[in-house]
């Protein structure tokens, strides 16, 4: 379990961001789950800018923090997170249409989806398969986001990171190759000590109504074959060679309720909350299908979500 911030830390947080800090701030409203406890202290930013500014200062005066986007593909912990949440409002999204390729260049907490219908609406192609992906600009580039053939990596053209240096804070950019992209996962998710601050992405023209038609087909698919209502997204990394819904179907899970949470009856890789769960149930899903998954076909699931706040389960992943 993660301790609490020491006084000292506590009075050097309000010193350095004053009325900035709301304390025992409620996290499952901003998340796409609506689990989840309560941040200690939630810390909002509305620029890249700030949110480098903020960063850097936590850094320095060595608080722990975890960085908040638009709340999907995460699970909160009942109890609640320890460290300092920085909540990341830095939306701003700008075309570059004279650019040659044409290209857009968002701040990390832009939504991405929305990015790519404003793409769509200018005749830019390239990120239709992310019409419907909920999260920020900077939580696909830390994951690699994809779906439908697609993903960040064949598009992005740079990104500006902060990473964390002895005695600071450095601003760099980076192309898609220094992020060592792989299924699902970067260098960032794999450890390193950076945040993304912007991202840039290269596009290409084409006719409005062609990528209308291919942006309304991505949808439809996702319409046909992910619930609704309040869920993480996708729980597990598929397998090579497989699909983990499918290994969550075959294990004969599909259906499986823990209070409040059930296993999709439409999509077994999709965990919903539809009455009041509480995050210790999808926890506790997620282990059973891991578990039973593992017992019947010698396969270990991989989480795809992320998991933050204190908890007493095994979340290894």
């Amino acid at each position: 379990m993660t301790p609490p911030l020491t006084a000292s830390q506590r009075a050097a947080l309000h010193q350095a961001f004053g009325g900035r800090v709301q304390e025992n701030a409620p996290l499952a409203p901003l998340t796409s789950a609506r689990l989840g406890g309560a941040a200690d202290y939630l810390l909002p930013v509305r620029s890249a800018d700030e949110l480098a500014e903020t960063v850097t200062r936590l850094w320095a005066l060595e608080i722990p923090f975890v960085l908040l986007g638009g709340g999907s593909n995460l699970l909160v912990s009942d109890d609640g997170v320890r460290e300092v949440v920085v909540l990341n409002r830095a939306k701003q999204i700008r075309f570059e249409m004279q650019s040659e390729p044409p290209a857009v260049r968002a701040e990390s907490g832009a939504n991405f989806g929305r990015m790519s219908r404003q793409a769509a609406q200018r005749g830019l192609s390239g990120l239709e398969w992310a019409a419907g992906i909920p999260g920020t600009v900077g939580g696909a580039v830390y994951g690699n986001a994809g779906a439908h053939g697609g993903e960040v990596a064949a598009q992005l053209q740079m990104a500006e990171i902060l990473h964390k240096v002895q005695g600071g804070a450095q601003r760099s950019t980076w192309t898609a190759e220094h992020f060592q992209f792989g299924y699902r996962t970067s260098a960032l998710k794999r450890g390193a000590a950076a945040v993304v601050l912007s991202a840039r992405f290269v596009l290409r023209p084409d006719a409005p109504e062609n990528i209308r038609a291919r942006m309304d087909e991505f949808l439809a698919h996702r319409r046909r074959t992910q619930p609704r209502g309040a869920s993480l997204g996708s729980i597990f990394k598929n397998p090579p060679g497989d699909y983990a819904g499918r290994l969550i179907e075959a294990a004969g899970l599909k259906g499986t309720r823990i209070g409040g949470a059930e296993i999709s009856r439409q999509h077994a890789n999709f965990f919903i909350n539809d009455a009041d769960a509480a995050a210790s149930d999808v926890m506790a899903l997620i282990q059973l299908a891991r578990r039973t998954v593992a017992e019947q076909f010698g396969i270990e699931l991989a989480l795809e979500i992320e998991v933050i706040g204190d908890w007493e389960l095994e979340t290894d992943k």
